[in-house]
């Protein structure tokens, strides 16, 4: 179809030449574009959908770049990109070279923030708020945040925060966690226009400097604004931190936005607005199904998604089963997520074990230490977190889980090159963070089967244990349904060669075997990253001239510097080449182009090696 307001809307200053009438058509225009572009590319897209009106509404009342306006996680955000010059980039879209699926700050002078993970837009935008008050500048900061992310303790520090200095700051909560009857929107509306205008402002500041002469006049009259507010807006809470609170009001009413907007905007101080959106919003399926539709690959717009069957199962599949296989067996068992039931695996074992399935929502923190708490009970918590999410509860981690020595199994999905999410979801830290804690056990299977026995294993031992898997499907080992707890610190031989031995960690190891073949070359299945296989790498070193280390980590602290810690430890100065993650923050695009641009595909490791032959 074609797109005659978008087409001429090629940056916000285009879309503030725009009659305030003509704002619906683009919106229209827009999510049709974000629907087909996406269709193409795959990418978030019920979240976009629902934010189209609020975008547009921001980007026509306020001067960005110069006001600010921080996106919380960001996957909300290519109708922001579309409206701020990027349209054409949107055809490459979470492709390696092309624009990122979320905000960052390089890539254009509108994302102000760089975000992906959850609950930093307050913080964020205080900050900017604030520098602009100790610099002498003169601009408005924004900061949009989901009622998803308002779970997390940091979005609460930030308010509390926010409040306390009397910031000129504007968050609005974008709420799609509900829908508004038409009845209820309208009054709403109405007193969401009412509260934001000056001239309530004004009334309510003349009344305060007269009240406050007579202290109880005063008291009364602030008691009774309160009750009243209260019986009207659910925003006794925020007002409570300091911000003055507005709404809610329909996040697809424009007319609605950019008035409210505008009369915010002549606010100073701490400002809350609640708008109500639908995940979805356009697309029949993607509103009936929004979690269907929040992270989707390529599809037909006009089919939508359509289920596929059979294939490799994933890695997260394999947990999903063994998780509710386990449970079956042990009544102790007890499954945690923060808030990422689907992501995880954990659907079926939250409908079959329900009293023991835990979402405590974008809280890895708590999700940490609450598990800690189980354990300390006798129970047996099963963490199922991904890789650069459990970054966040790091303090709780050692301070309340491993300090302790408590049994708990963290399910660590992610672990590696993710894809088009890119550097902020890539896992490639944790063999580095998670080797040098004391108390835990680190274990890294190199297929299907092999990650069952691992979670088994790790829900036998009475100490921390963390089970690394990559995202996707593995080499499609069979698994076997019954369990068995693996040898704690030993590996595996799997190829016999000489001169060369490679030890490879999860993963790593198809590609090193299909690598060996070349060389001739000894593989090792390590298995545990810690401890580590002692034995195995004295004996490899004492018969083989040179070792390569290889995982999809961080070389810097991972399980290559364990290899090398031995031999020292040993005093065998042997030759080492250690293989993994450069020293840089990978760029989002196929996993597969991506390791191979690291060189961790089987031609790069053979590369690597030959190269360090014949130096």
């Amino acid at each position: 179809m074609g797109y005659p307001l978008l087409d001429v809307t090629c940056d916000p200053d285009a879309l503030r030449q725009l009659d305030r009438r003509q704002l619906p058509q683009l919106a229209d225009e827009l999510r049709e574009f974000i629907i087909e572009s996406v269709s193409k590319t795959g990418g978030h897209l019920s979240s976009n959908l629902g934010t189209i009106e609020l975008t547009i509404a921001l980007h026509y009342v306020f001067d960005t770049p110069r006001d600010r306006i921080v996106w919380d996680v960001g996957h909300q955000t290519y109708a922001h990109k579309v409206l701020t010059g990027r349209r054409d980039g949107m055809a490459k879209l979470r492709q390696y070279g092309g624009i990122a699926g979320f905000p960052r700050r390089e890539e254009s002078p509108y994302d102000t923030f760089g975000t992906a993970h959850s609950s930093t837009s307050i913080s964020a935008g205080l900050g900017m708020a604030l520098a602009s008050r100790l610099t002498g500048e003169d601009r408005h900061v924004v900061a949009v945040i989901g009622d998803g992310a308002m779970t997390a303790g940091m979005a609460f520090e930030a308010l509390n925060n926010a409040g306390a200095s009397d910031a000129n700051l504007l968050v609005v909560l974008n709420d799609n966690d509900m829908s508004i009857s038409e009845n209820v929107g309208a009054l709403n509306n109405y007193l969401a226009r009412l509260l934001s205008g000056r001239v309530y402002t004004a009334a309510r500041r003349a009344s305060e400097r007269m009240l406050r002469v007579v202290p109880p006049a005063w008291e009364l009259a602030k008691r009774a604004e309160e009750h009243v507010k209260g019986m009207v807006t659910p925003g006794t809470l925020f007002e409570e931190f300091g911000f003055n609170y507005i709404g809610p009001i329909d996040g697809h009413d424009l007319e609605v936005l950019v008035s409210t907007l505008r009369n915010v905007r002549k606010l100073d101080g701490p400002q809350f607005l609640h708008v109500i959106t639908r995940k979805g919003k356009g697309m029949s399926a993607a509103e009936d199904d929004p979690i269907l539709y929040h992270g989707v690959s390529k599809f037909d717009p006009q089919v939508g998604i359509v289920a596929k069957g059979g294939g490799k199962a994933t890695y997260t599949q394999v947990f999903g089963d063994w998780l509710c296989d386990m449970a079956a067996r042990d009544s102790r068992l007890v499954g945690i997520t923060p808030a990422m039931r689907e992501g995880s695996g954990l659907v079926r074992f939250s409908q079959e074990f329900r009293d023991r399935y835990f979402d405590v929502g974008i809280a890895e923190q708590h999700a940490v230490t609450f598990a800690a708490g189980l354990a300390c009970e006798g129970l047996k918590p099963v963490v199922a977190i991904y890789s650069t999410f459990l970054q966040r509860g790091y303090d709780q981690l050692i301070h309340d889980v491993c300090i302790q020595k408590l049994p708990v199994v963290f399910a660590l999905d992610r672990g590696g090159l993710v894809g088009a999410d890119g550097p902020t979801h890539h896992g490639a830290f944790d063999l580095s963070y998670l080797r040098c804690l004391p108390n835990m056990i680190v274990m890294a299977p190199a297929d299907e089967n092999e990650c069952r026995q691992m979670l088994y294993t790790a829900f036998t031992l009475d100490m921390p244990t963390a089970v690394r898997y990559p995202r996707g499907a593995g080499p499609g080992v069979p698994q076997q349904a019954e369990m068995t707890a693996l040898s704690v610190g030993k590996g595996e031989l799997r190829r016999q060669g000489q001169r060369i031995a490679i030890l490879a960690f999860g993963a790593m190891l198809a590609p090193a075997l299909e690598a060996a073949e070349s060389l001739d070359a000894t593989v090792a299945n390590m298995r545990f990253v810690k401890p580590i296989d002692q034995d195995l790498i004295v004996t490899i070193a004492n018969t083989h001239d040179l070792i390569v280390t290889v995982e999809e980590n961080a070389v810097q602290g991972g399980a290559g510097s364990a290899v090398s810690e031995v031999l020292a430890a040993r005093g065998l100065a042997h030759e080492v080449l250690n293989l993994g993650l450069p020293d840089q923050f990978v760029e989002h695009g196929d996993p597969s182009l991506l390791l191979k641009l690291c060189g961790l595909d089987a031609e790069g490791i053979l590369r690597s090696i030959q190269a360090r032959l014949h130096r």
